[in-house]
This record gives structure tokens, sequence and C-alpha cells, in this order.
């Protein structure tokens, strides 16, 4: 039974290296589009995006000892499995409608030493955001418009940790956390010329995690009524620990993506 507790712990060591990343969460929909004119009536946009992200912080999980993370995104890359994050906005007059969603999926092996205690060790993470807020517009001109906006984001972070053959035969845990934070910022954008505009957005809160922020910061290009293309720098902080989980981090890196207006 100790050998079976020894290796978790040193696989839980091994999972902060592999913590996954949101996203790789923004070109969110807190950055909306912006326009000279309002038209009548509601108007949509759908923004696919790809952060790419590095992470810092740290991590604890089954009660174990907290971990220190510095880990790039060719790191992180290296080890994904599967990624999306895409964004939504809805807008009528003043009011708006918005969500962004993150999935990421990261998973590695290694062998523990000689593999005496375990043939193979298997690290998995998931972690899946779920933002819904809504804004409504406090100064717009022809070429600028801020939003203060509100919402919530639903976290789901879970960590599984098989062990197969050796001693232990074949034994695995998992740890998650799951919890809501309500967040409040602004999001606003500015026409540089007809084509080009900046866009940006900071939102912070707190509930489950004791503190929860995002900020976004961009520039964008309008290639008609309908496309846009968007680059820029996000930065999404986190400090959650309950009952032997923690997850205190910040993701932070380059940001691209597209926005569809209809």
């Amino acid at each position: 039974m100790s050998s079976r507790i020894s290796l978790i712990a040193c696989a839980a060591a091994a999972f902060a290296f592999v913590t996954p990343l949101h996203a790789a969460d923004l070109l969110p929909a807190t950055a909306p589009q912006p326009q000279a004119s309002e038209p009548n009536g509601w108007t949509f946009s759908f923004a696919p995006y790809f952060w790419v992200a590095g992470l810092d912080g740290k991590t604890q999980v089954f009660g174990l000892p907290t971990v220190d993370i510095n880990q790039s995104f060719s790191d992180i890359l290296e080890d994904l499995d599967f990624a999306f994050m895409a964004a939504g906005d809805a807008r009528y007059d003043r009011f708006s409608i918005f969500t962004d969603i993150i999935y990421a999926r990261i998973s590695t092996d290694a062998a523990t030493p000689r593999g005496v205690i375990a043939d193979e060790v298997n690290l998995k993470s998931v972690t899946f955001t779920s933002l819904l807020g809504v804004g409504y517009t406090v100064y717009e001109d022809p070429k600028a418009r801020i939003d203060v906006v509100g919402g919530a984001r639903y976290w789901h972070v879970e960590t599984t940790i098989a062990l197969n053959g050796g001693l232990v035969g074949n034994l695995s845990r998992s740890d998650t956390g799951n919890w809501v934070d309500g967040l409040v910022g602004f999001r606003g954008n500015y026409l540089l010329t007809d084509k080009a505009f900046l866009t940006g957005s900071a939102m912070i809160g707190a509930g489950g995690a004791d503190l929860d922020w995002d900020v976004l910061g961009a520039i964008g290009y309008k290639f008609n009524d309908r496309i846009s293309a968007v680059a820029g720098y996000r930065a999404l902080g986190v400090n959650y620990s309950n009952d032997g989980f923690t997850y205190d981090t910040i993701e932070h890196g380059p940001i691209l993506g597209a926005v569809f207006r209809f």
C-alpha cells in the first residue's frame, strides 16, 4: 500500500508539468466587433480562436504537497490531445449577451524506475470553462464603444492518474474541481480606420475561487462587414482551493482568431 501511495505522489508531481491549458480560454465575445452605425434588430457574431498560452502557478491533487508549474506553450503542445475554443455574441441596441467556451485535454505516459512499481503511469488532465455574460453600452460614438459587463464562469478541472502493471497491477484515481465564479468588468473597441480597430476587455471576480480575472488587448482588421481577424495578447488567472485540490494558475500568451458576423 505504501508503494501505491508513493507512486501516486510521484505521478501527481509529474502532473504539474502537464497540467492543462484552458485554452489555448479569448478571442472571446468579450471583444465585440466595432461598427460605425448599429443596424436595426439583433446582430450576432461567432468567434473561433486559438490561444498560444503558457502556464505558471501551482497545483495540488489528492491532498499531496503543492507543486510549482512553469510551462511554455510548446511544452504543453507536446501532450495536447484535443482543444476547442470559441465565443459568441448577440446584440440588440445597447444590450448584449455573450459566451466563451474552452475545452482542453492533455495526457502523457511515463514509466517508473525499472518498471517495478508499475510498468506505465498514464496522466490525463481535462479542463472545461464556460462563460455566460450580459453587457450594456455606456458610451458609443462613430469610432468607439464601451460596454459594462457581468456574468458567471463555470470551471471543471479533472486529473486522472492510472498505474498499469508492476507491483500495483492496475490502479486508477481521479481528483476533480468544479466551481462557478461571478465576474464584472468592461469591454470596448476603437476604430483606427474604416478597416483597422483596437479591442479589449477586462473582467474580475470570485465565487468558488478566491480570485478569477481575465484581460485581453488586441488589434483587428475588417475584411468586410461579415468577417474580421484579430490578434492580441490575453492573460487569465484563477486561484481555487478546496479539500486538498488546488488550482492557482495564470495562463498568458498571444491569441489569434476570426470573427464572423451575421
